[in-house]
């Protein structure tokens, strides 16, 4: 399973793929390729899902340069990329400093 320093490292370098269904948040919600990579590199994981449907994944929060926030659920399995399963904008309204659920 991969660790937090080799998933930043993947995000960073742009070795990750894209579910479909993340693939279509990404254009819905205009996250850039770029906004991901950035972003990636100083992701943290806040939530573990060590149970998930197709494999271990993580809820990984970090902040865009431009001060976005984003929410990057990715695979944690050991691969040659790392797979995006989702992403977005958190709801405030929904999270406590974007780290927490309320």
């Amino acid at each position: 399973m991969k660790n937090l320093a080799q998933i930043r490292q993947q995000l960073a370098a742009g070795q990750f793929d894209f579910s479909r269904h993340a693939f279509r948040r990404a254009v819905e919600r205009n996250i850039s390729e770029e906004e991901i990579r950035s972003a990636g590199a100083q992701a943290e994981i806040i939530e573990e899902y060590p149970e998930d449907k197709y494999s271990p994944s993580v809820l990984m929060l970090s902040v865009t340069s431009a001060g976005r926030p984003l929410h990057i659920q990715v695979s944690a399995a050991d691969s040659d990329a790392t797979r995006i399963i989702t992403l977005y904008e958190p709801d405030p309204r929904e999270w406590v400093e974007f780290r927490k659920r309320r």
